[in-house]
């Protein structure tokens, strides 16, 4: 008996239709695959103390006539980051003096961030008796940033299923202070926020003035912290702070609390944070990573300025660590 003979025969349209699945293999893995985090997961970037200035003159610690060029790379790098990140929070002192200009020339620079980007209110953010007051400074926020749809200076939201994101708003508008306080209303408030939060889910809190002091100032700590703390803690869920204004970088929990303090873009080490957040069924896990300018010599100017720099960039563990927070 003859075998039959079998006939391949492999066509163009085959080579064609062989490419294809490759390519649209390939646009999957990239759209889906390795730039894609996991559903429990939240990313985002912390950039505090920017002091955008549009002057050319540096002050005694604060190199202000780069802030833009600083801020310009910061953006650079949020945007060149994968995957991509989920939001991006500024802490505080946006502006270094309180000026609609300064303001606008400030968000003409954030509003090129491809991730949606909210804002803390900054002590130097506000004009006390000024033109520039709370309410037009977030309508002036809105002007740049289609997606801030929020009005008052304290407000939450909901970036991913398991997260909460709460904004406050820790500035003293009625006299001029470094000082900063929580006031009554938004307490209440804060507590009814807490209260609708599903006990799964992973807290974020936002703010400029620090609940925990990095180091000692009586003239720029929040004059409620005790209280605040005390609030917080009324929640068991994994809750992560963050926060600006002391220009310092430092870490520290206190039960299922993280207090995260983050640098200033114009003052050593000019540094900001990636951080993300994984939701697990049974812990909260927070990786936190310091990304420095990539401006060298403007980051060596500003060393050679600040007093006892090392206490500014803190220890490793202030810097890139992962921290692990138990459900209860």
């Amino acid at each position: 008996m003859k075998k039959s003979k079998r006939k391949n025969k492999f066509t163009f349209k085959d080579v064609v239709n062989s490419f294809s699945v490759i390519f649209i293999a390939s646009i999957l893995f990239w759209c889906f695959g390795d730039y894609t985090e996991a559903s429990n997961v939240v990313s985002f970037a912390q950039v505090s103390d920017v002091h955008y200035s549009s002057t050319d003159l540096n002050t005694s610690y604060k190199l202000t006539a780069e802030s833009g060029e600083v801020f310009k790379d910061v953006v650079l790098q949020i945007n060149e980051y994968r995957p991509k990140l989920d939001f991006v929070m500024f802490t505080g002192d946006m502006v270094n003096k309180p000026l609609r200009k300064e303001l606008k020339e400030f968000l003409t620079i954030a509003k090129d961030i491809n991730s949606p980007w909210y804002v803390a209110f900054g002590n130097h953010d506000v004009c006390i008796g000024g033109a520039l007051t709370k309410k037009l400074y977030f309508e002036t926020v809105g002007e740049y940033n289609k997606n801030f749809k929020f009005r008052k200076s304290y407000y939450s939201f909901v970036p991913k299923k398991g997260f909460k994101v709460i904004v406050l708003d820790s500035i003293i508008d009625d006299h001029l202070t470094s000082n900063g306080k929580i006031s009554e209303t938004q307490m209440k408030w804060l507590d009814e926020e807490l209260k609708k939060t599903k006990s799964s889910d992973v807290i974020l809190v936002f703010l400029h003035v620090p609940v925990i002091e990095p180091f000692p100032s009586p003239s720029h700590k929040l004059l409620n912290g005790d209280e605040l703390f005390e609030h917080l803690s009324r929640s068991s869920n994994p809750i992560g702070v963050f926060t600006g204004h002391y220009h310092m970088t430092k870490i520290i929990q206190k039960g299922n609390i993280l207090f995260v303090n983050s640098p200033s873009l114009v003052s050593y080490p000019n540094a900001f944070r990636i951080v993300k957040v994984k939701n697990n069924k049974k812990e909260a896990v927070f990786d936190i990573r310091l990304k420095e300018t990539r401006y060298k010599d403007v980051q060596r100017r500003a060393k050679m300025l600040t007093f006892g720099s090392g206490r500014y960039y803190g220890l490793e563990k202030d810097r890139n660590a992962s921290y692990v927070i138990e459900k209860k």
